[in-house]
């Protein structure tokens, strides 16, 4: 376990934000923030300590330097039990709770006004590297990045006043999970330009990460087992967005024979319909309506 002393919370995402912290503080959890989180805070009477207080540097460079500090990195990435002393020498005191969401670049660079240097300023550097940390040392620390996730870890702090190995497992996964689509929508934007900043065809790399949506019956065959994978915001009018309305659980060929169905009814600018088994079309036939 956990105990939760001190919390470090940074978001772009503000949503839950003062609720949470509202809870913290009544936990007796010291807060630390930076610039517009420290701001919304102090007008809702969160006590809050500025990281610029806390490590004796100022925020600089119009904001791209405020928590690239030995004083936070060292208390987060610090072992408890190994690096105490080293901690001591050099004034460090352990954050044992990470609350950070990074800028929103993909929402940024989705708008079809974005200038490059939008694009640019929207690469968060020290909100991943906190999050990196604090999930690499998740044997001490929790880092949460999701919103969704507050709930879990208040009811932790309530019921035990610390949060369990378990739930510091999954939220380091869910931290390098994220950091790691993060960056691959910012490679793929990166590597999607030509030195004029102009977009390219075909980039020399591409990146993309796939979530896990269900775990199917069986395989192409049923001594196999198989789960169905999907980007993280699978475009509306596709299989990969499709909800079951009934039935037994879904199977490979299912989804396979599912794809090819729609797929060979799109072919088509007539109303069509197509009989499939396996992921041949055994029929097509085009008509004036659907009955």
């Amino acid at each position: 376990m956990t105990v939760v002393k001190r919390a470090l919370v940074s978001v772009s995402d503000k949503s839950g934000v003062v609720d949470f912290c509202k809870a913290l503080s009544e936990l007796g959890i010291e807060i630390l923030s930076t610039g517009g989180t420290a701001k919304l805070l102090t007008e809702k009477n969160i006590d809050v300590v500025e990281v610029s207080e806390y490590t004796a540097f100022p925020e600089m460079m119009d904001g791209r330097v405020k928590t690239l500090h030995p004083k936070i990195h060292g208390a987060l990435l610090g072992r408890r039990g190994v690096d105490d002393a080293v901690m001591k020498e050099h004034g460090i005191t352990a954050i044992d709770l990470v609350v950070v969401n990074l800028y929103p670049f993909e929402e940024t660079v989705g708008k079809s006004n974005c200038a490059f240097e939008d694009a640019i300023e929207n690469i968060d550097i020290g909100g991943p590297a906190m999050l990196r940390s604090a999930a690499k040392n998740h044997n001490s620390v929790a880092a949460i990045v999701d919103t969704e996730d507050y709930d879990r870890v208040l009811k932790e702090l309530r019921d035990d006043g610390s949060i369990s190995y378990g739930t510091r497992f999954y939220l380091a996964k869910k931290v390098f999970s994220h950091t790691a689509n993060y960056d691959a929508n910012v490679s793929n934007y990166l590597s999607g330009l030509n030195n004029n900043k102009e977009p390219i065809n075909y980039p020399l790399t591409y990146t993309s990460q796939f979530i896990k949506k269900q775990d199917l019956r069986y395989g192409e065959n049923p001594h196999q087992t198989a789960s169905f994978y999907s980007e993280p915001r699978p475009a509306e009018g596709t299989i990969a967005s499709a909800k079951q309305i009934q039935g037994k659980e879904l199977s490979y060929n299912n989804i396979a024979d599912t794809d090819a169905a729609f797929e060979c009814v799109l072919s088509f600018k007539e109303t069509a319909c197509t009989i499939v088994k396996h992921a041949n079309p055994c029929g097509v036939a085009t008509a004036a309506t659907i009955l």
